[in-house]
């Protein structure tokens, strides 16, 4: 496993990201903490997760199923850069959601019982907040950050004028602000290409591709649902794109197909490849898809490679940042 700093910080985390949405969910406790040995085992070291995961069962569930691997001892916790969330809501009542200062450090206090851990070492805005002064939340952030309760602030769905007012607001306060953010970025939607990316790298802030398959549309979606195996390619995102997608999808297929390669890791590798990328956040449901994405970081795509996927799958605004209404 190679490791890199996460974003402009000296924090090293691993080259992929384990997201924990299936958990607990798809997957039931026990293969969950398998899984969770089995990424550990092969060096990933960034797990990632929110307050709100696991609502299916209840909110919070996915934190307690971390808690209770965590507590399976063996340096778990001491070895892994974990992330949680907050932001959305944990209940109908008015201040049980969003970014006030109140909630920030209620969902903190809370997401430390449920991990049973002392320290979150990421604490990310799940979603922006409009209506809460970046004067309050990031008094609240260096509130927890002095406790030694949360030691680096991230960021998930913001756009890239969020990213500049958070930074600029947290430079005037001396504060580090923040050093990560969470995008949804895949073949089929590259719309962070265009502000969200040249702000996070004007920055230094380190970008977590969330759904680096399109919710399973990139890992194979037309030949599983030919033969019949498909499960999350065939709802959701996936199915929804699929409508719309559907040529590119087969091109890519075959293209894959002929370079004798799995999808999911021909796209897992290409996001990989993105300037500005430092970990994507994979939701493997089985130790078999963990390994199929332990494959994609030893994938290097060649040109012609990436250039036949722009055909498939062009990127917005040709790739390049927004426009700019003058530049010298």
């Amino acid at each position: 496993m190679r490791y890199t700093r996460l974003g402009r910080t000296a924090l090293q985390v691993s080259e992929i990201c384990l997201g924990t949405l299936n958990l607990g969910v798809r997957a039931g406790e026990e293969e969950s903490h398998d899984l969770l040995d089995a990424a550990l085992g092969h060096g990933v070291n960034f797990i990632d997760t929110a307050n709100q995961y696991g609502w299916q069962k209840h909110k919070g569930y996915t934190e307690e199923l971390l808690g209770s691997w965590f507590a399976r001892g063996g340096g778990r916790r001491e070895k892994v850069v974990l992330g949680t969330k907050v932001a959305n809501p944990m209940s109908d009542w008015p201040n049980d959601s969003g970014l006030s200062a109140r909630h920030i450090i209620a969902s903190c206090e809370d997401s430390l019982r449920r991990l049973r851990t002392d320290w979150i070492d990421l604490f990310q805005m799940h979603h922006v907040d409009r209506h809460a002064p970046w004067e309050e939340v990031w008094q609240a952030m260096e509130h927890l950050t002095r406790q030694g309760k949360v030691r680096y602030v991230g960021s998930s769905n913001f756009a890239g004028w969020h990213i500049a007012e958070a930074q600029e607001s947290a430079a005037r306060r001396h504060f580090l602000g923040i050093v990560s953010e969470q995008s949804v970025y895949n073949l089929v939607t590259r719309h962070i290409e265009l502000e969200v990316i040249p702000a996070c790298v004007r920055y230094g802030v380190a970008v977590l591709p969330w759904s680096p398959l399109h919710g399973g549309l990139l890992g194979g979606a037309l030949r599983k649902l030919s033969e019949g195996t498909a499960m999350k390619s065939s709802q959701g995102r996936a199915a929804e794109a699929l409508r719309t997608h559907r040529g590119a999808v087969e091109g890519y297929e075959k293209l894959c197909a002929d370079l004798g390669a799995d999808p999911a890791e021909i796209g897992l590798a290409w996001v990989m490849s993105r300037p500005g990328v430092t970990a994507p956040v994979i939701g493997p449901r089985s130790v078999e898809q963990l390994e199929g994405a332990l494959r994609a970081t030893r994938i290097r795509l060649s040109d012609d490679v990436l250039a036949a996927l722009d055909v498939l799958f062009p990127p917005v605004g040709k790739g390049g940042p927004g426009p700019e209404a003058w530049a010298w």
